[in-house]
């Protein structure tokens, strides 16, 4: 009995050698995503262990920061992008036709972008396609969705932080900052039922808002200051407006902000690793909470893992 388990240990120690030494980062991070693979491959601590390992090398030989951000950005995000359930119809028309996009400014402004010429046919007529962002789309995405959250009838705009505030509504970087329109701002503001909500789905995009931040500034989506709080009020609004459950709503934000600010995802999904935990089955409300996605989360988190990379999503046009 002593011999078997002395052998068995043995195979235990080669197996966690051979583990250490050949799997690649881009296969630990996709061990990292699925539970299941993980209690059938190696412990936690071996797992996270290597993440860290790898990519604090990559840190180390990686001098750019903008640089380390694009690898890690390759490793995590999903290459196929992600669909959503949620139906393009006619809602770039009536963006446009209610004036919030000026569909030339707005073509002008994704030109460069690699699916930016492709995604303006969702500005005419209808569309049956479900929408999904990818690195390809995801400016174009935050543009459109940006315009939707302004110009949308709004319980949040209406009565939250961007009207209740000591500074004006019109100088916020969200208002001010958006210059696709073909209306003045304050026109747009909060002033057309593109997407009609009943009160139920407004209180229940507030509560949401309430829980959902971004790793640019210390304010939730309840007070979008700045486009990606916009563009995420937009996307809860039409997700309440589809009949979209709670679980649904915060799973479909994490993903949109995981694009948005791929490379502090990136990172916070180290620092869960790095605590033993999967990402994967860590709720998209808990990671989207001020712990995690806030600008001061995402600082703690830095802090904690002694000088990551940040990167940085514009908040501009």
């Amino acid at each position: 009995m002593q011999n078997s388990k002395f052998k068995n240990q043995n195979y235990k120690s080669k197996f966690k050698n051979i583990f250490l030494k050949t799997v690649p980062l881009w296969m630990v991070l996709v061990i990292v995503l699925n539970s299941t693979m993980i209690m059938g491959i190696a412990q936690y601590y071996l797992i996270r262990a290597e993440l860290k390992r790898n990519i604090n090398e990559l840190a180390k030989t990686t001098k750019n920061p903008d640089e380390l951000v694009q690898i890690l950005k390759q490793q995590v995000l999903p290459q196929e992008g992600y669909t959503t359930s949620l139906k393009w119809k006619d809602l770039g028309k009536k963006l446009v036709e209610v004036g919030a996009i000026d569909k030339a400014k707005f073509e002008a402004s994704v030109a460069s972008d690699a699916d930016g010429k492709n995604s303006m046919k969702y500005m005419d007529g209808s569309s049956d396609d479900n929408i999904s962002i990818s690195e390809k789309n995801s400016h174009f995405i935050v543009n459109f969705f940006w315009a939707l959250g302004l110009a949308n009838k709004s319980k949040v705009l209406d009565e939250g932080p961007m009207k209740t505030g000591n500074t004006q509504t019109a100088n916020f970087a969200s208002t001010g900052g958006w210059t696709l329109g073909a209306k003045p701002v304050m026109e747009l503001y909060s002033s057309a039922e593109i997407v009609p909500l009943n009160s139920f789905q407004q209180d229940l995009v507030k509560k949401i808002a309430e829980n959902v931040f971004r790793p640019c500034c210390g304010n939730s989506t309840a007070f979008p200051d700045c486009n990606h709080g916009m563009a995420m009020l937009g996307l809860l609004e039409l997700l309440a407006s589809q009949g979209a459950t709670e679980e649904q709503m915060y799973t479909a934000a994490l993903q949109m902000n995981r694009f948005w600010f791929a490379g502090q995802y990136a990172i916070i999904d180290q620092y869960l690793a790095s605590k033993g935990r999967v990402p994967s089955e860590v709720s998209p409300k808990e990671i989207l909470g001020k712990e995690y996605s806030s600008g001061s989360g995402f600082g703690r988190i830095t802090n904690e893992l002694k000088g990551e990379p940040q990167g940085g999503a514009s908040c501009g046009v």
